[in-house]
């Protein structure tokens, strides 16, 4: 239930307006938050008991970590691009604060926008911290201007929630030590489906959620669009699964997720009926396992 809620709150938060303050929309020379705790020294990271909480904790109350989001400064065109999409609607401020609500965090745990240089996002082990750099916002901007979306903006809104989730599949496995069959990289993909299309109170999926994974497997279709089509070893070798594997995987599971609901995925030819006839059960027992590995840690 947590992570549905937190998927609810964040998706609608992150599809806002640009009538946000004008102080909100100018870079500042203070983070976002100030992050308040270190984590421990020795390893990184707390012992996790059998109980899945930190050695000697007696309850959740023990568990005093929040995530905190900051963005750093930008001067390339397109890192300025990035955290004008990243920033203006809140969004690290806004996903930082669904997982703290959602999630049970051993310590603080920085959301940090950033100019890399690259497009790309990445859990880092050795500072404990998520990063989502500013040139991957505007990569996907591109990606859906180019593929002429109504609203390629609100497309790359979405589509940096979901990186968000995949990387936050990273954080989750390394923080609890959860096991990993397969690639980690898939399996964090499997995160970003899970928590999205999780139903809410109401049973219902948020169509909003919905919209947030198929931008995402969109996206992989305009990289391998980018990259021509062609497959090279560089790509069969890569820890991350081949750009159109995923947005089939993608759309498999937001189609066995709720079949009648998200028929167009069929209907439309984006992913074969002989893959959709098992995407059911293929999503049933993602969702399982992830209820079994993530349920000590939900508050």
């Amino acid at each position: 239930m947590g992570m549905a809620l937190l998927a609810l709150a964040v998706v609608a938060a992150g599809c806002g307006s640009d009538d946000a303050p004008s102080s909100s929309e100018e870079p500042s020379d203070a983070p976002v938050a100030v992050i308040a705790q270190a984590p421990p020294e020795v390893s990184g990271k707390p012992d996790i008991n059998a109980n899945g909480a930190p050695d000697g904790s007696a309850d959740d109350k023990d568990w005093p970590g929040t995530m905190t989001a900051r963005y750093e400064d930008a001067t390339s065109p397109e890192a300025i691009i990035g955290r004008d999409i990243l920033k203006n609607d809140h969004l690290l401020e806004d996903l930082a604060n669904g997982m703290t609500d959602s999630m049970k965090l051993p310590y603080d745990i920085p959301l940090i926008g950033k100019q890399c240089g690259s497009a790309n996002a990445y859990w880092s082990p050795g500072d404990q911290s998520i990063t989502i750099c500013y040139e991957d916002a505007a990569d996907a901007l591109d990606i859906y201007t180019k593929a002429g979306d109504a609203d390629p903006r609100t497309s790359a809104i979405n589509s940096e929630i979901a990186t968000f989730y995949h990387e936050s599949g990273h954080m989750v496995i390394d923080l609890y030590d959860l096991p990993v069959t397969g690639k980690e990289e898939d399996v964090a993909d499997q995160l970003a489906a899970y928590v999205l299309l999780v139903p809410g109170p109401d049973g219902k999926i948020d169509p909003a959620s919905v919209r947030a994974v198929k931008d995402f497997a969109r996206e992989f279709k305009g990289y391998s669009d980018q990259k021509g089509g062609t497959i090279d070893d560089g790509q069969l070798s890569d820890v991350h699964s081949l750009d159109l594997a995923r947005m089939y995987n993608l759309e498999c599971w937001v189609y066995g997720a709720d079949p009648a609901g998200n028929a167009d995925v069929v209907k439309n030819g984006s992913l074969p009926q002989d893959r959709a006839d098992g995407c059911e059960d293929e999503y049933t027992r993602l969702s399982s396992a992830w209820d079994a590995l993530l349920g000590p840690y939900l508050k």
